[in-house]
C-alpha cells in the first residue's frame, strides 16, 4: 500500500478544529502522523486527491487551501467564495478541484496552477454538497434550493436537474462505477437515480 492510503484527513476535534489545522492520522496505528497549519479559520470540508498527492480543505471563511502531502507543504490558497465552503472534491484525475459554498455557487479550479476555470451557478440557496462522476466527465450537486443538478466537467453547463426532493438536499454521491447517483435529504428520502442522463 501506498502511504497516503493508510492515513485518513481528519479536522481536530472540538477545540481544535477552529483553529484551522488539518491532522493526519495513521489507519492502523491511529496516530497522529501530521499536522497542516493552513491559516486559516475553522475548517467545513476536506478532501484526498485520488493520486494521493493533495489534501485540500474549505473553511468557514470561503476560503480553500491545497497541501503538497509529499512535502507537507502549502501549495495554494483559493479564494472566491464569499461565504463557507460546505463541501469540495477532486476529480478522478486529480486535475481539478470542485467546491460549492453557502453562496449559491460552484467554483472549479485547475489543481496545478490554480486558476479559476469556472463559476457555476443555478442553484438557488446554499450549494451544500458535491461529488464527482468516476468517469471524469460529470460531478453532481446538491442544494438547500431542494434541487440535485448534473454538470458536465468539460463544458460547465448543467445537463440536468432534478427536482423530486421537498426539503433541502444535503448529500449526493456517484457509485462506484457511475452507473447511479444518489441523493439525502431532510425530507427524509434517499433518492436513486441512473446515470448516465
Amino acid at each position: 500500500k501506498q502511504w497516503y492510503q493508510r492515513r485518513v484527513p481528519i479536522t481536530a476535534g472540538g477545540s481544535g478544529s477552529h483553529n484551522g489545522r488539518i491532522n493526519l492520522f495513521g489507519v492502523e496505528s491511529g496516530k497522529l502522523e501530521q499536522s497542516l497549519d493552513t491559516r486559516g479559520k475553522f475548517i467545513m470540508s476536506i478532501t484526498y486527491s485520488p493520486n494521493g498527492h493533495y489534501v485540500a480543505c474549505g473553511a468557514i471563511d470561503g476560503i480553500v487551501t491545497v497541501f503538497d502531502l509529499v512535502t507537507g507543504k502549502l501549495l495554494h490558497t483559493l479564494e472566491g467564495h464569499a461565504m463557507p465552503i460546505r463541501s469540495l472534491v477532486f476529480s478522478p484525475d486529480s486535475q481539478l478541484l470542485v467546491t460549492c459554498s453557502d453562496d449559491s455557487s460552484v467554483k472549479v479550479y485547475d489543481v496545478q496552477h490554480a486558476n479559476l476555470v469556472g463559476t457555476l451557478s443555478g442553484h438557488g440557496s446554499y450549494v451544500l454538497c458535491v461529488d464527482f462522476s468516476p468517469d471524469n466527465t460529470r460531478f453532481a450537486t446538491s442544494s438547500s434550493d431542494r434541487k440535485v443538478k448534473v454538470w458536465d466537467a468539460g463544458t460547465r453547463r448543467c445537463v440536468h436537474t432534478f427536482t423530486e426532493h421537498k426539503d433541502q438536499v444535503w448529500g449526493v454521491a456517484y457509485n462506484d462505477n457511475g452507473s447511479k447517483l444518489v441523493s439525502v435529504s431532510d425530507d427524509k428520502a434517499i433518492n436513486v437515480y441512473e446515470c448516465p442522463l
